[in-house]
């Protein structure tokens, strides 16, 4: 009964009604804190310099609450999540580390726990804003929509 609830209350979120909010394709457009942030999570400088300043494309398609979320780098490398709202999937990090998590909506916020760091997306001003904490140092993304 208590997962009956649960579902009910999942569906009739506000980010549930038919809204897609996040479906869509996004280009890097701005960063804050990249270099402080990637050194604070244990990126190697050879890579925190190589990723610097990428056009990172994003392409989201939502369904419901289903997600794919994937992620284009310059150079042909490309990472994809896929997982439902409340549900534990399967994830990868940047760096290529698989864990497990379950990502929430929060206030129309996607909200994940990476083994190292707090993350959220959201859709603001119809750009794609991230942001990803980690011992205090604070990392935004913002992506402008391209499709």
């Amino acid at each position: 009964m208590k997962h009956c609830l649960e579902a009910a209350l999942l569906l009739y979120q506000p980010y549930h009604q038919g809204n897609m909010a996040f479906t869509g394709k996004y280009e890097v457009e701005s960063d804050e804190n990249y270099d402080d942030f990637t050194r604070k999570i244990g990126i190697p400088s050879d890579i925190i310099e190589k990723g610097r300043n990428l056009k990172i494309v994003t392409e989201v398609a939502q369904n419901g609450n289903e997600f794919t979320w994937s992620q284009h780098y310059p150079g042909g490398h490309s990472m994809t999540n896929k997982f439902t709202i409340g549900k534990e999937a399967d994830l990868e990090t940047m760096g290529g580390k698989k864990f497990k998590a379950t990502v929430k909506m929060e206030d129309g916020k996607i909200v994940a726990d990476f083994p190292n760091y707090h993350h959220t997306a959201e859709i603001s001003g119809g750009k794609l804003v991230e942001i990803s904490t980690a011992g205090g140092v604070t990392y935004k993304r913002i992506s402008k929509r391209i499709a």
